[in-house]
């Protein structure tokens, strides 16, 4: 039986009920849509508050320089869209316009990843977050799940300046609790274990605890850890990982440049060496198919992650035997 549940949930559709509870709140809060607000969820906003809701047409650019003027007058933005135009076509726009004003712009993107499926590697999103890490003053945060998805949500609006959340299209396990306390910048350690830590963000966190699982099965134990904020990274959390672990994987719907796995290996290097595997999208662009078929062919199953832990583990005891 699996240590998952089975109640699924899409990130998108807790972000889009997310944002009508939001605005009941808070008047300031404004939405922008660049004609996907069905697929966002934004649509639910705009049915509860038309009068601050902004669809702008396909024309994603523009849309993160009005967000950047509403901000500057005293609104509270999210611009929704998908991962492949807010990161992607309107980089420009986010960097110099919100990025480099660090004004108060919420990002909020969908069909983040290769999971998006069928759509193709052309809206297969797998190099934003390593794109956002880069820009000063921006907050990147991937939730894990539906209870995630909704905590980031009221997090980022009380959060000054600007902020990245990458939202999933299908629907994925709850693998956190209701109650559950999102804080940004705060990793949170789901499963204890000491051989090998399995640091993972988004749809990953679920395979990853069914790969401890597996691990466990085998004698190892796998401590498993949401890092769904990449920046700011909980520093803190990966430096006892490596200290007490020795061993650390990391797993993200994302190329292993630049992302989850990337953040963690600058940790690593700089503050705490131990073996560090990546799983990940090996750096090629995806192509059209089911989600769990893309998922399979780009190693990216509970099965990856527990091979990438024994080969970890493998590896340092290679190093402690020399």
């Amino acid at each position: 039986m699996s240590v998952v549940s089975q109640k699924k949930i899409a990130t998108r559709q807790a972000y889009g009920e997310a944002l009508v509870e939001l605005g009941e709140r808070n008047p300031d809060v404004v939405v922008l849509d660049a004609d996907l607000s069905k697929s966002t969820y934004t649509y639910k906003f705009a049915e509860r508050f038309p009068e601050r809701f902004f669809n702008v047409g396909i024309a994603e650019a523009n849309m993160m320089g009005i967000a950047a003027g509403l901000a500057l007058a005293g609104k509270i933005p999210f611009a929704s869209t998908f991962a492949i135009f807010g990161a992607g076509r309107a980089y420009d726009q986010v960097r110099n316009a919100i990025g480099y004003s660090a004004v108060n712009v919420k990002i909020c993107v969908s069909h983040g990843g290769i999971t998006l499926g069928e759509d193709g590697a052309s809206h297969q999103m797998i190099e934003d977050l390593a794109l956002m890490r880069a820009i000063p003053n921006m907050t990147v945060i991937v939730p894990a799940d539906a209870v995630e998805a909704r905590a980031a949500t009221f997090a980022v609006a009380e959060h000054p300046g600007p902020c990245y959340v990458r939202l999933g299209r299908p629907a994925v396990p709850v693998v956190l609790p209701e109650d559950y306390e999102f804080r940004i910048g705060r990793a949170a350690t789901l499963r204890e274990g000491r051989d090998v830590a399995i640091i993972a963000c988004g749809v990953m966190v679920a395979p990853a605890l069914e790969a401890a699982e597996a691990l466990a099965a085998e004698g190892i134990g796998a401590r498993v850890i949401n890092m769904s904020t990449i920046k700011p990274l909980d520093v803190g959390a990966v430096i006892r990982a490596a200290e007490e672990c020795g061993a650390i994987v990391t797993a993200e719907e994302h190329n292993v440049l630049g992302g989850l796995g990337g953040a963690v290996a600058e940790v690593v290097a700089d503050q705490a060496p131990v073996p560090v595997k990546r799983v990940g999208v090996r750096d090629v662009f995806g192509e059209s198919g089911r989600p769990d078929e893309l998922l399979k062919k780009y190693g990216l199953t509970a099965e990856d992650i527990a091979e990438a832990a024994r080969a970890a583990i493998a590896r340092r005891a290679r190093a402690a035997a020399r």
